[in-house]
């Protein structure tokens, strides 16, 4: 659904969106929801309410807070993903095999969002965990993601959610992604610069399915000190792309 779309039942739109405050917020009161929104206190009260009722919302004190109910949905949604049961082991063996931050990333809505990280034994610790959904153009994972769809796919998505980023290399026209996502169909693999965080680097190669669809993406990442020179440019590439093969040949006969 566009952004600038309705929700065909508004109610329900209505719960998302505080449930989005409160995540945004970390936890919140009701009157401090209620400023935030603008939305009546009594009617907050109300979808609070019954958000707590069916256990989607819990309360401490005057603060209320997304409850771990959502962590039920997000696992049973994690795991019908066969692209997650499949390649954990092999993503798993990538970061040890590193020492870095391994990754695995799929597209929904236009968004990507973090299926799966693995951390080797010298991996970073960086503001992104399961479930959390960035800009497909600003990561090499999205990159690699975005250079194996339709153009007009790529068109949709880059009309909904635009261009540029959190750092000054994020990509923020339209000709410098095309380049960027011909590249990576040339090299098979996707390079991510300081695009979506300063001082991390990303290495990332495309999963694909035995008819050619994108399944996801999976990536090494790391700090710049270490990701350089020949090891960012050609040993783990290689090896992001030998684990992306081992990944496709499991997906096609699993």
């Amino acid at each position: 659904m566009a952004r600038s779309e309705r929700p065909a039942v508004k109610s329900v739109g209505t719960a998302f969106v505080i449930l989005d405050a409160l995540k945004g917020l970390d936890g919140a009161g009701l009157s401090e929801l209620a400023r935030h929104l603008d939305i009546p206190k009594s009617t907050v009260h109300n979808y609070l309410s019954t958000l707590r009722q069916e256990q989607y919302v819990t309360k401490s004190g005057d603060r209320y807070r997304v409850g771990l109910r959502f962590l039920e949905l997000g696992a049973y949604s994690r795991h019908r993903e066969e692209l997650f049961r499949i390649a954990k082991p092999d993503v798993d063996r990538l970061a040890a095999e590193t020492g870095e931050l391994a990754n695995v990333l799929v597209e929904e809505h236009g968004r990507g969002i973090y299926l799966y990280r693995a951390r080797g034994a010298d991996a970073v610790t960086v503001k992104a965990h399961v479930g959390t959904r960035i800009p497909l153009h600003t990561s090499a994972l999205g990159k690699a993601i975005l250079a194996q769809l339709p153009e007009e796919r790529v068109d949709e998505i880059v009309d909904r959610h635009g261009l540029g980023g959190p750092t000054a290399q994020s990509i923020d026209t339209r000709d410098a992604l095309d380049a960027s996502l011909e590249a990576v169909r040339d090299r098979g693999v996707a390079f991510d610069d300081e695009e979506r965080l300063d001082g991390l680097r990303c290495v990332a190669a495309p999963v694909l399915a035995n008819d050619g669809r994108v399944l996801g993406a999976i990536s090494v990442a790391g700090p710049t000190n270490r990701l350089r020179g020949e090891r960012f440019s050609e040993e783990l590439p290689q090896k992001v792309l030998e684990t992306a093969n081992v990944i496709e040949l499991n997906v096609t006969h699993s």
